[in-house]
C-alpha cells in the first residue's frame, strides 16, 4: 500500500516510516501540513496517517481541506491530544480512526490493515494454534510437531505463537521487538535475530525442511507446509 505519514517529531516520523516500510509498505513522510496536503491532492494514497499537532497547518485542517476536495482516503489520527471531544472533533472532521499517542506500532500497523480491509474475519480465540503438522497448545504451553514435542523457553514460544497467527504475513523486526520483547525498534539489539536461529534449530533443522523464511530488507514470514 502507498500511505502519507505527517509527523513532524524528527525521532517518532522517522520510525514509523522505518516500520512501515518494513511492513512492506511506500511510505511518503511529510513533517508540513501544507506539503502533505498538496501531495495528498496530487497522489492517490491508500492510507493518510496524520498527527494533529504540527507547526502550521495541522492534521485537523490538512484533513478538513482534503475533504472538500473530495479526497476520499481513509485516515487515521496519531495525537496525543486522548480527550473525547478531541477524538470527537477527528472522526468529525473525517477521520476514520484515531490513536492517542504514545502507542505500540503494532497496533497502527493492525488499524491501518482494518481500514483497508475487504473481507475476512479476525481469527477466533482457541486453545491450540494449528500451522502445517506444528500444534501449540496455549493453555498447556506445549509445542509439537508430527507428533514429537519440541522443548521450547517462553520467549521462542511466544515467538512462534506470533508467527502463527500471522501465518503468510511478513513479520518486521520492529513488529517482533514490540510484541515478543515489549520494545520500541533499536536498531542494536540482535535478539530478533539469536532467537529466529534458535527456533530455527528447534523447528526445522530435525525435520529436514524450512518453515521460516526470511524476506530481506522486510522480515520473516511462517510457510509451513
Amino acid at each position: 500500500m502507498r500511505l502519507l505519514v505527517l509527523e513532524d517529531d524528527k525521532t517518532l516520523g522517522p520510525w514509523i516510516e522505518k516500520g512501515l516500510r518494513e511492513a512492506g509498505h511506500v511510505v511518503d513522510l511529510f513533517g508540513d501540513g501544507k506539503d502533505a496536503m498538496i501531495a495528498a491532492m496530487a497522489q492517490d494514497y491508500d492510507v493518510l496517517v496524520l498527527d494533529r499537532m504540527v507547526p502550521g497547518l495541522d492534521g485537523l485542517a490538512v484533513l478538513k481541506a482534503l475533504r472538500q476536495a473530495k479526497v476520499t482516503a481513509p485516515a487515521i489520527f496519531l495525537s496525543a491530544l486522548g480527550d473525547i471531544e478531541d477524538r470527537v472533533e477527528g472522526l468529525q472532521a473525517g477521520g476514520d480512526d484515531y490513536l492517542v499517542k504514545p502507542f505500540a506500532f503494532r497496533e497502527l500497523v493492525a488499524r491501518i490493515e482494518v481500514l483497508t480491509r475487504r473481507q475476512g474475519m479476525p481469527e477466533a480465540q482457541t486453545s491450540q494454534l494449528c500451522a502445517g503438522d506444528i500444534v501449540l497448545d496455549l493453555h498447556k504451553r506445549t509445542c509439537t510437531r508430527q507428533d514429537r514435542e519440541i522443548d521450547l523457553n517462553p520467549k521462542e514460544f511466544l515467538l512462534l505463537e506470533v508467527f502463527m497467527r500471522a501465518k503468510g504475513r511478513v513479520q518486521t523486526r520492529t513488529m517482533l521487538l514490540e510484541r515478543v520483547w515489549d520494545m520500541n525498534f533499536d536498531p542494536t539489539t540482535s535478539v530478533v535475530e539469536t532467537h529466529i536461529s534458535r527456533l530455527r534449530s528447534k523447528i526445522e533443522k530435525p525435520f529436514g525442511d524450512t518453515v521460516l523464511r526470511t524476506i530481506r530488507g522486510s522480515g520473516y514470514v511462517f510457510e509451513p507446509r
